[in-house]
């Protein structure tokens, strides 16, 4: 019950045989109640929320963060919240591990929308978000969402000697969730069995063509494809460390552990652990946390280090191919950098490639910094590198900053795929688009008032 209800409550019970007293203590709470409505002090039975886009770009479906405590005092304590636009129309909300409530507004550009939050319970919403860690393929770590699909490598594969330190993308081109359906194809016991008794018979090659067109998800079987290349560098958009005066990147390995955070239906977010590595002589811990939200092509990430007794170097990296050596684009004023790399020629057997390289399309990847970089630029491998990079990489694109102890580091980094419809990336001009005005977008969020 509010405050004001149980002024006026208190004012109806006063005894009538007491007038003076009663005509008194009803000016009393009158008072009381007006002064209680002024400051705000009641219990509303929804809040509005003005959403506010300070640029001229159009934002469409882009999320909101609210506090969940501060609706829960407007709300008279409500846990439970349902969203919906000036129509009334419900909006899929979701409440996450950081004590916010989400969700996804539509705004023109220099305009305002209006939505409202209830006390209730919301509807059951389709994810379009999901994650797991995926044992049975060395620990990797796979996440995605109704746009992209990404993975990290773990424990088993560090134990295995296979280097891969930075994030693979999963190219994907349907909205459903694939996950799950591509790792059950790549280990298929049935269809694996076939094989295995194929090439027992000496018939290898029948085997590998069975294979291919069943079970491997770098083969696109209707929902998208594994064909880009990782290796010993930092991928689609890995952060590392740097030493030796800001001029050697620390790879970091597989993860150690992974804790899941968030799980949709809105935004999935992770926290990574690593085992602790060694920066200038100082052992040093490093922790990931990355949301991905429904609709975006870039992952939030926020990395902090545990154990750094000094300002240090930090960059994020897009490895460069021979295949498309000079296909990126730098904005450091903008604060972006991105990739076209047309996926791994050599990923097939020669006598597939003819076949099956033909499906690759281009492979649009990219980062975006909300605050102001050190740097952004390519670094070629020296030919002390070269040896160790494999996979034809000839560098990486680079954006550095400084970390200081105790601090984090906050940057956006993901892909996109011309072979998705759902999508219109094409060239890298118009991956860059994309990426100018994500990062106009990260510089000038909306604003919200509520």
């Amino acid at each position: 019950m509010s405050m004001v209800a149980s002024s006026l409550i208190l004012a109806n019970s006063l005894d009538d045989r007491q007038p003076n007293v009663k005509n008194m203590n009803r000016k009393f709470f009158s008072f009381l109640t007006a002064l209680l409505l002024a400051c705000g002090i009641h219990a509303a039975d929804k809040v509005t929320v003005k959403v506010t886009n300070p640029i001229a770009i159009d934002r469409v479906g882009e999320s909101v963060e609210l506090n969940v405590d501060q609706l829960s005092k407007k709300l008279d304590g409500a846990t439970q919240f349902v969203v919906r636009d000036a129509d009334g129309k419900e909006v899929p909300s979701q409440k996450t591990y950081d004590g916010k409530l989400i969700f996804q507004a539509n705004v023109g550009g220099k305009l305002s929308s209006l939505y409202t939050v209830s006390a209730g319970t919301p509807q059951t919403y389709e994810p379009r978000v999901f994650g797991r860690a995926i044992p049975e393929r060395k620990d990797d770590f796979a996440w995605e969402n109704d746009r992209t699909c990404y993975r990290t490598y773990g424990p088993a594969l560090q134990q295995s000697g296979e280097r891969a330190f930075g994030y693979d993308v999963f190219n994907k081109r349907t909205s459903r969730m694939v996950i799950n359906e591509r790792f059950a194809l790549e280990f298929d016991p049935t269809i694996g069995s076939i094989c295995d008794k194929l090439r027992a018979q000496g018939r290898g090659d029948l085997a590998q063509d069975v294979y291919y067109e069943l079970m491997c998800y770098h083969v696109d079987h209707g929902t998208g494809q594994d064909c880009y290349k990782v290796g010993p560098t930092l991928g689609c958009g890995t952060n590392a460390l740097l030493e030796n005066g800001g001029t050697d990147i620390v790879y970091p390995y597989c993860y150690k552990t992974v804790e899941i955070l968030d799980n949709g239906p809105l935004r999935f977010t992770f926290r990574l652990t690593y085992n602790p590595e060694h920066v200038d002589g100082v052992e040093v811990v490093e922790t990931r946390i990355i949301s991905l939200d429904a609709g975006s092509h870039l992952n939030k990430a926020t990395v902090s280090f545990s154990g750094l007794s000094k300002a240090n170097p930090i960059a994020t990296g897009i490895v460069v191919h021979e295949e498309n050596p000079m296909a990126f684009v730098i904005n450091e004023s903008a604060g972006y950098m991105g990739y076209e790399d047309l996926g791994d020629s050599k990923q097939f057997q020669e006598k597939y490639r003819p076949l099956y390289n033909k499906t690759f399309g281009r492979i649009y990847v990219g980062a975006v910094y909300p605050e102001k970089m050190s740097a952004i630029k390519y670094q070629q491998f020296t030919e002390e590198d070269k040896p160790n990079r494999g996979n034809g990489a000839l560098g990486h694109l680079l954006g550095v900053t400084t970390l200081k102890p105790g601090g984090s580091y906050t940057y956006y980094f993901g892909s996109g795929w011309s072979n998705n419809p759902e999508t219109s990336f094409q060239t890298l001009a118009d991956w860059e688009k994309y990426l100018s005005d994500y990062a106009q977008k990260v510089k000038k969020p909306l604003v919200l008032k509520y």
